[in-house]
């Protein structure tokens, strides 16, 4: 089984900073795809971040030039550091992973339990 385990949510105000971090681990053969995705009451969850095992990023436009994800594929951890926060961006954040289990099965999307961040004065 693998998990993914969040750490770094909380309280900040608007224009503060935050860092998240999301490290999987368990029967991994290899982690490919991770990402953070986020979701505010009452809306849909929505993809913030991505980046690939290569290091290739993707962002949401309402994070563009604010967030930066990064990766330690030795440690199978990622990173959202979050600058200039909103309170729109006050959310649950959740972690994704796409992980091989062994080299002979396909990949599977497995989900963090979600850190909240509030950015309120």
């Amino acid at each position: 089984q693998v998990q993914l385990v969040e750490s770094g949510g909380g309280l900040v105000q608007p224009g503060g900073s935050l860092r998240l971090s999301c490290a999987a681990s368990g029967s991994i053969f290899r982690v490919n795809a991770m990402g953070w995705y986020r979701q505010a009451p009452g809306k849909q969850r929505e993809l913030v971040a991505n980046i690939a095992s290569g290091g290739t990023t993707n962002y949401a436009d309402s994070v563009k030039d604010r967030f930066t994800i990064s990766r330690d594929n030795a440690k199978n951890t990622v990173y959202l550091q979050m600058n200039s926060l909103k309170p729109e961006d006050t959310a649950i954040y959740y972690c994704n992973a796409a992980v091989k289990i062994t080299i002979f099965t396909n990949e599977k999307n497995y989900w963090g339990q979600g850190t909240q961040v509030t950015v309120s004065s």
